[in-house]
């Protein structure tokens, strides 16, 4: 089983502290390009060095933000492709899937159901609320995004589920002595990393119920599934519809897309929503679609040791 597919004698604990900070310096090699732009644009402006990263994020051109925020998580992705082969002498499709091969039809699947789904969310909402939303539409720098976005936010999403669903899970598992182990470790790190966006700020901590609850959603899609292309094409639906459809300007970044939500932003029913309603929907399509059983096995049962797994 997937989980299991990380469990070698080989592979202590202390691997994955290793290779996540390999991972993390990755990233951060990857922000250079970022860095180097926001000091060259402060010393040409004769502007002061800004304090956060918000304030970073808005100095140049959305395009552009994006492109170079994404940087990093191609480095990222680069570093777990090390670690995976020259670390823990694993592939790829190993911490992808216990398939043969990626099932691209899963993730192809997963990627259509939640962009329809976030489309109809959306033109219900316009329709009950038409004044919070502006039209923000430029073809250019839409026909920009929507090329830089098709290649760069799947790179992105991609990286965390790779980090998340798949190597740290697979982590954990070497540590754990059950599956709920991995479930909740991934869980609540996924929604911490979400701590320091701008949503936070705006809307409370309530809104980390909405990270968190996500991240358990995408957990157990991987546990039920015995495999991340679920929530690889689940991630990259949510992230990119996102990006073209709607921006703000208290979200992480801006973009150049279609409409722009003015409303002051509050944590209401639409962060208990999804946790409480739709993620248990989508769980019961994925699973009549898929055939999943034994749920209390997959999600909490006993992992097999290393003796039974070999």
């Amino acid at each position: 089983m997937f989980l299991e597919l990380g469990i070698k004698p080989e592979n202590k604990f202390w691997k994955y502290l290793l290779g996540s900070v390999f991972i993390i310096t990755a990233s951060f090699i990857g922000q250079i390009p970022f860095s180097i732009a926001v000091l060259y644009k402060t010393f040409n402006s004769n502007k002061a060095f800004p304090t956060d990263s918000d304030s970073a994020l808005k100095m140049f051109e959305p395009n552009l933000t994006l492109f170079l925020v994404m940087i990093s998580f191609a480095f990222a992705f680069a570093g777990i492709y090390f670690v995976v082969k020259h670390l823990h002498h694993q592939t790829i499709l190993s911490i992808t899937t216990a398939r043969k091969k990626i099932d691209w039809g899963r993730i192809l699947f997963s990627f259509t159901l939640w962009a329809v789904f976030s489309l109809l969310s959306f033109v219900a909402l316009y329709f009950k609320s038409p004044e919070n939303f502006v039209w923000n539409f430029k073809l250019v720098p839409f026909l920009i995004l929507v090329a830089l976005g098709v290649v760069l936010i799947p790179i992105q999403t991609s990286t965390e589920e790779y980090v998340f669903r798949g190597y740290l899970m697979q982590g954990f598992a070497n540590l754990a002595l059950n599956r709920w182990f991995p479930l909740l470790m991934t869980s609540l790190i996924f929604g911490s990393m979400h701590f320091f966006n701008p949503e936070v700020a705006k809307m409370g901590y309530v809104i980390m119920i909405y990270y968190i609850g996500t991240g358990f959603f995408l957990g157990i899609l991987t546990l039920m599934d015995e495999g991340i292309e679920l929530s690889l094409g689940f991630h990259a639906a949510n992230n990119l519809i996102g990006a073209l459809l709607v921006t703000s300007d208290w979200s992480v970044f801006q973009t150049h897309s279609i409409f722009k939500d003015m409303s002051e932003p509050s944590a209401g029913l639409d962060v208990i929503l999804p946790v409480l309603v739709i993620y248990p929907i989508l769980l019961f399509i994925f699973a009549k679609k898929y055939g999943w059983s034994n749920w209390k096995e997959k999600l909490t049962g006993k992992i097999n040791s290393v003796e039974s797994s070999n």
